[in-house]
């Protein structure tokens, strides 16, 4: 594709995401609502514009690791340990309830083969982070209680569905499953998961001082972005997902974050101020990138619409899909209307679902009918899911603010 072309597409992509976000907060709907859409408009289920190629996957894979960084570096690290507990059994419920659900759909209901239906369930695992983070935060709750816990089962789930697939897709290649080889990339992830937050912090001391002393700007773009991108690409070296490289720096750099043993690298107020305000214009121009991607990859014109077929599989798996992360979130120690929120939270596929999608057919696991309805599922989870739990906070939003404005145990000691 000549180069041109590309830069015309990016142009496109960057115009239609303003225009989607604008037009979508007028209506009260989100933002990521207008973006998404404004990929599924240029993409091939509508217009046919503008086709997912490597250049735009590679930006669109930069904004969500931003997105990520950003998250961890607003993160509360305190408040996110100890949500730890509650994120652990949400995201192992959450995780496993959609997988069981969903092969025991395929396998006993529709009659599809034992590879067929462990690819399916596997789709219907994992939350996407990108989507369900920029959700809570449009309408306030991305430091929440329930949005920590969110947060954290998000990242589990993250990696249990990369251990998945590498089970599935060495499953579809030998037709046996390696556990030693799952336990291999946990234990990488893990190690990752150790290592990276406290080089990330011994480096940040560096930057600090080059920021202090440099006579010229752009010191902490620069540095932080390719950070950034440093701990992305070290991730996917320890088998982890890009995008938690990301979050781990961003964790890092906060300065919530201590070593252990109690060694403190303290930065200034004023540092971590500049961090955020240089940072975010960056963010901003890329993440919407993502967004866009995640509707240009929902192939919508490949569905036959008048499979019955298709109409039942799909909304079957719906059900079991929304069904088994609302499942997760009525287990978490909470109020009721606090465990419906999570559990809405942790519906959108978005990403992840597609990546599944996309390996079973290219694997020749999935055929067009069980592709295209897997691909309305994580439609239907990625593009209504803003509009449910939008409309719940603003149902029960009274419930939310009463918990917030009263004075916790300590302080009404």
């Amino acid at each position: 594709m000549p180069d041109y072309i590309i830069l015309l597409e990016l142009a496109g992509i960057l115009v239609a995401a303003r225009f989607g976000a604008e037009i979508a907060d007028r209506l009260g709907a989100p933002r990521v609502i207008g973006e998404l859409c404004a990929g599924v408009l240029l993409g091939p289920s509508v217009l046919g514009l503008i086709e997912p190629n490597e250049v735009i996957r590679l930006l669109a894979e930069i904004g969500i690791i931003l997105l990520l960084f950003e998250v961890g570096f607003e993160t509360d690290l305190g408040r996110l340990v100890r949500a730890g507990g509650k994120s652990a059994g949400l995201a192992l419920v959450g995780f496993a309830a959609p997988f069981l659900l969903g092969f025991a759909l395929c396998r006993y209901v529709f009659d599809l083969s034992l590879l067929v239906s462990m690819f399916v369930g596997g789709t219907l695992t994992a939350t996407s982070i990108g989507v369900t983070v920029r959700i809570l935060d449009e309408i306030g709750q991305g430091s929440s209680q329930e949005g920590q816990i969110v947060l954290g089962a998000a990242v589990i789930d993250d990696v249990l569905g990369v251990v998945l697939l590498a089970v599935l897709y060495e499953f579809s290649l030998t037709g046996s499953v390696g556990l030693i080889n799952a336990g291999q990339v946990l234990a990488f992830v893990g190690g990752f998961f150790v290592l990276a937050p406290m080089i990330a912090k011994l480096l940040s001391i560096g930057i600090y001082r080059m920021h202090a002393v440099s006579s010229s700007s752009g010191v902490i773009p620069t540095a932080l972005v390719a950070l950034v991108l440093a701990f992305a690409a070290l991730a996917h070296v320890f088998g982890a997902p890009e995008l938690l490289g990301g979050f781990a720096a961003g964790i890092a750099l906060s300065r919530r974050f201590f070593l252990p043993l109690g060694i403190s690298l303290k930065v200034g107020a004023e540092f971590d101020r500049d961090v955020r305000d240089q940072m975010r214009p960056i963010i901003q121009l890329f993440t919407p990138v993502f967004f866009v991607m995640v509707g240009l990859s929902l192939d919508l014109s490949a569905v036959d619409w008048g499979s019955a077929f298709i109409w039942f599989f799909s909304l079957a798996l719906a059900v079991v899909a929304i069904g088994g992360k609302l499942v997760g979130g009525l287990i978490v120690n909470e109020k009721l209307h606090s465990r419906i929120v999570i559990g809405m939270a942790m519906v959108p596929r978005g990403e992840v679902g597609l990546i599944f999608a996309e390996l079973g057919r290219v694997s020749g696991v999935f055929d067009a009918e069980v592709y295209a309805g897997v691909v309305l599922v994580i439609a239907y989870t990625t593009l209504l899911s803003p509009f449910w739990i939008r409309l719940y906070y603003r149902r029960y939003g009274a419930l939310f603010a009463v918990r917030e404005n009263s004075p916790s145990l300590h302080e009404a000691g």
